[in-house]
């Protein structure tokens, strides 16, 4: 049966004292929204609803940024939860298989336990997902007979009896689309907090004859991110899980502790990373590559080989080709960097194409912007840049060609030729001592007027 994802995102999360709409605070360099989007995703949906209120704009623009066939609807009253559900009635018309209502700022629940649940539905007409908490507070509690799910209660509304059950409600519901919808139209708001519970559903169900089951899942899958420092740990709780992932998965971790992942890194087998590394958004390393210590990433793909750091930085856009060398303190930046290349230290790379097996010496800038547009450097294969070259763009260094050390180059050099470009040196016999004495007669004078 086809799925449909529905994702409340409409609270403005107070606690969280910000501007920004809560489901886009990161973990892991993604929006607490994209983690819950990418859960369901791996079920194919055939629709995906996101219900958003505060900051509305926002949270479409990065709802579409993830999957830009998703669909924005505009909860104007926060009512509730059933309420908030109920938005996205007309988005899912003339759907008819099952939809899930997962939640924005609840970003860790897997792939494995939807599905879990979307099997629950086989025999049952309502799923609910549930854990077992270690301290239960003021979670709402699934009161249940047997495998089958009798209510849920809301903390607030519980008797004392209903108080001291651990299995705990998560929010996240599966159910036939049009049933959904059905049942929460006969949903109220006779409550403490005068809302529409999506939880009421579960006994408008059972009223009906309708069969309920709770599917559990670990705690940890349930996290919810409130405050700031929920969202810490749930970073936290992110990166250990992704370092566990990592070595498992044959991959060298040098500093567990120390390597921080973007949702979407990729690193393949036999990689070494060193301590202090961080990884942001869009970074692929290929099979054999070492990262090393204190080195930045983002945007980039380190190809088979590579060797990057220590104290590096890859930036959107850099593409390095196998067994290059990127070294201490380089910046790299919307480059192509040919295999064999090699930038050992001190030198900024910027919008250029470097050629298999040039060699790029230390303090080698590419001068890309002339504070409106940006331009390209072409340096081509085996070419040797000297120490301290400036290249101006647009610049072309040909195949085989050289640059003396200090050199400014501003036109093109043809292939193996050698570009001279720097001032003629003048030396000047005793005017050091002369030029000292001076300086210092100066500075006596100014201290005596004192």
């Amino acid at each position: 049966m086809e799925v449909a994802l529905i994702l409340l995102a409409a609270g403005k999360g107070t606690r969280m004292q910000s501007d920004l709409p809560k489901v886009l605070h990161a973990v892991a360099h993604a929006p607490l929204l994209e983690h819950a989007m990418a859960s369901g995703a791996a079920l194919s949906p055939a629709r995906t609803v996101v219900v958003a209120g505060h900051g509305a704009d926002q949270v479409r623009a990065a709802a579409q940024a993830f999957d830009d066939e998703a669909q924005v609807v505009v909860q104007e009253e926060q009512l509730g939860t059933a309420h908030a559900v109920g938005q996205a009635r007309e988005a899912l018309a003339g759907f008819d298989g099952t939809a899930i209502v997962l939640y924005g700022d609840t970003p860790f629940v897997q792939t494995e336990t939807l599905e879990n649940m979307c099997a629950a539905l086989e025999t049952n007409d309502v799923v609910v997902l549930g854990f077992d908490a270690a301290d239960p507070a003021r979670y709402g509690r699934l009161v249940m007979q047997g495998d089958s799910l009798d209510r849920i209660v809301e903390y607030k509304d519980a008797t004392d009896e209903e108080r001291s059950i651990t299995l705990c409600n998560s929010g996240v519901v599966a159910c036939k689309s049009d049933l959904l919808f059905d049942l929460i139209d006969a949903v109220g708001n006779d409550n403490a907090s005068e809302e529409y519970y999506l939880t009421d559903i579960i006994g408008i169900a059972r009223e009906r004859g309708l069969k309920a089951t709770a599917v559990t899942c670990d705690e940890a899958e349930t996290m919810g991110v409130n405050s700031r420092a929920d969202l810490a740990a749930a970073d936290a709780a992110f990166q250990s899980r992704a370092r566990a992932a990592m070595l498992e998965d044959g991959i060298t971790l040098m500093a567990p502790d120390t390597v921080y992942f973007a949702r979407d890194t990729y690193i393949g087998r036999d990689t070494v990373i060193e301590p202090n590394v961080v990884f942001g958004p869009g970074v692929t390393i290929e099979s054999g590559a070492t990262i090393r210590a204190f080195s930045h990433l983002e945007g980039c793909h380190v190809a088979r080989g590579g060797v990057i750091g220590p104290y590096a930085r890859l930036r959107p856009g850099a593409e390095l080709s196998e067994d290059v060398r990127i070294g201490n303190f380089v910046e790299v930046k919307n480059a192509q960097i040919a295999e064999g290349a090699k930038v050992n230290h001190l030198s900024y790379i910027g919008d250029a194409t470097i050629g298999a097996k040039a060699n790029i010496g230390a303090g080698t800038i590419t001068c890309n912007y002339d504070g409106v547009m940006k331009h390209h450097t072409h340096i081509g294969a085996n070419a040797f840049i000297g120490s301290n070259t400036m290249l101006v763009a647009p610049v072309h260094i040909g195949d085989g060609a050289m640059t003396g050390s200090g050199s400014v180059i501003t036109s093109d050099v043809e292939a193996d030729a050698l570009a001279l470009a720097r001032a003629h040196q003048v030396e000047k016999p005793g005017m050091a001592r002369k030029l000292l004495e001076m300086l210092k007669a100066k500075k006596a004078k100014q201290q005596r007027g004192s």
